[in-house]
């Protein structure tokens, strides 16, 4: 906002001067062409700001799936968090449009797992958890299970079960 409000005061002077320099003062030439460099400066920084705050907006999808905390939330704007809403929804037409009838869930591995199956302790009570064979676990606080990793990816970054490390 600082930025902004210098690059309106910087303008306004600039017109103010451009007006001047057009009635013959020829000596202002050299500080309208200053400020107006200012201005492009200033212009880049706020521009790679902004796509800083995009490219992490964008991170947090990955991150944290398709539902932010409040916590994070908070401190976005409404463009912004209309902007990573869309994201959301242009990210799972494209995972719905590869990979078959079921789609694919590309958010599920980030890094390549090392086996399919993994230890979890649960931090917290989350009931009833359904696996692809129909079985059902109740996750429990401080129960342990063995369990697919795929299935259990959304709950890990969602910090309801935890990966036991051997």
């Amino acid at each position: 906002r600082q930025a902004l409000e210098e690059m309106r005061a910087l303008y306004e002077r600039n017109q103010a001067d451009v007006s001047e320099a057009k009635s013959g003062r020829m000596d202002l030439i050299f500080l309208i062409r200053f400020r107006h460099c200012c201005l492009l400066r200033n212009q880049r920084c706020l521009l790679a700001y902004l796509y800083d705050r995009l490219l992490r907006i964008r991170a947090l999808r990955w991150e944290y799936g398709s539902v932010l905390p409040n916590t994070i939330q908070f401190h976005m704007s409404a463009e912004e968090v209309e902007w990573f809403n869309r994201y959301k929804k242009s990210l799972a037409t494209y995972m719905r449009s590869v990979g078959g009838e079921e789609g694919l869930d590309l958010t599920q591995d980030i890094k390549p797992p090392k086996s399919l199956y993994i230890e979890v302790r649960c931090l917290r009570d989350y009931g009833e958890f359904e696996i692809d064979d129909g079985t059902t676990v109740l996750l429990k606080k401080n129960s342990q299970h063995f369990l697919p990793r795929w299935k259990c990816e959304q709950l890990i970054r969602q910090g309801v079960l935890e990966h036991i490390l051997s």
